[in-house]
């Protein structure tokens, strides 16, 4: 058994997630494509932007500063703890939830992944997967038991998601991805069972790639 399967280190590597994910992506690219360089979403000089949009990050990056200026301001006139409290826990309460989301919309032991041999716009659209978060439904905008259709209609608005995804389902057929299980337990079971792709053992040369685990990568590679 892999070290990284039991549950202490694995709830202990959610938790992780959840919360500094979206920070380690926005300073660190963590989990984002390979670059050449560092991959940094604040630097004007990052390889993730173009020439042409170096000003505009320099532009986001003085409203951060000014941003991070007022919360020194708040955190000395209010106290440190105060400012914990009233912004760094919510923060990271939503970073929780942007991350969850994020992640089970694209993430399902069933979901292929594709190479450039394989790859094309409609195979790319249909890698994810619609689940609801039942009232929570509403607070999102159905983003996330729409989300098969925004991925192919992006420009749609949302209030015409839920009316576009039932259009969907029998043209999609078994193409369409739906999952029901509770929220939670598919966030603790994929994030275990989806740990990288690879193809096959049987077609090692073929572009289609499939989530592997620790625990399944000897029987399946």
């Amino acid at each position: 058994m892999s070290f990284r399967t039991l549950g202490p280190v694995r709830l202990l590597e959610l938790l992780f997630v959840l919360t500094l994910g979206w920070p380690m992506y926005l300073f660190w690219n963590s989990s984002g494509r390979q670059y050449e360089g560092w991959a940094n979403h604040f630097s004007p000089y990052s390889p993730i932007y173009s020439l042409r949009e170096r000003k505009d990050i320099v532009i986001s990056d003085l409203a951060l500063g000014l941003a991070a200026a007022g919360l020194c301001w708040l955190g000395n006139t209010y106290g440190w703890l105060w400012l914990v409290k009233v912004y760094v826990v919510p923060y990271l309460w939503v970073n929780a939830w942007l991350v969850c989301i994020t992640l089970l919309q694209h993430t399902h032991p069933a979901l292929p992944h594709y190479n450039d041999t394989e790859w094309d716009w409609l195979r790319g659209a249909l890698s994810t997967v619609d689940r609801s978060y039942g009232p929570l439904d509403i607070v999102f905008h159905h983003i996330a038991d729409t989300h098969v259709a925004h991925h192919l209609f992006s420009t749609m608005p949302h209030y015409h998601a839920q009316e576009a995804t039932r259009a969907l389902i029998p043209v999609l057929g078994k193409y369409y991805m739906r999952d029901e299980r509770n929220v939670l337990r598919a966030l603790w079971e994929d994030r275990q069972a989806c740990r990288w792709v690879s193809p096959d053992k049987d077609t090692p040369s073929s572009g289609v790639l499939w989530f592997r685990s620790f625990k399944n990568s000897s029987k399946s590679e």
